[in-house]
């Protein structure tokens, strides 16, 4: 394939790192350019919680939405928490297109 790629950001809790590299991969095949975290916190990079760099990988999870076409949410279970949320409301007010792994329940 030549041509335009879609640009996709991975947004979900950290906790699904598994889930994230296999959406990785299967979005990858399909096509797109993916984007997604630089570190999981909750699967055990712990650098995430030294003083001061949660907020930074928060705002930089915010410039890679703005690099993409759309969001794919990592909703295993249905979960979505806080900052995920944030990302959701950040994506659609600035036109991103979103899709979830899992069908959301209720926003």
């Amino acid at each position: 394939m030549v041509g335009r790629f879609p640009v996709i950001t991975l947004c979900g809790s950290t906790r699904f790192k598994e889930q994230y590299l296999e959406t990785q991969k299967r979005l990858t095949l399909e096509g797109n350019i993916i984007i997604s975290v630089g570190l999981f916190g909750h699967s055990g990079d712990d650098e995430t919680w030294e003083p001061g760099i949660k907020e930074m990988l928060d705002n930089m999870h915010k410039r890679k939405i703005d690099m993409a076409d759309a969001i794919y949410v990592i909703n295993v279970g249905g979960y979505i928490g806080e900052s995920t949320r944030s990302e959701i409301e950040y994506a659609k007010a600035h036109g991103k297109q979103v899709m979830y792994l899992e069908e959301p329940k209720a926003l």
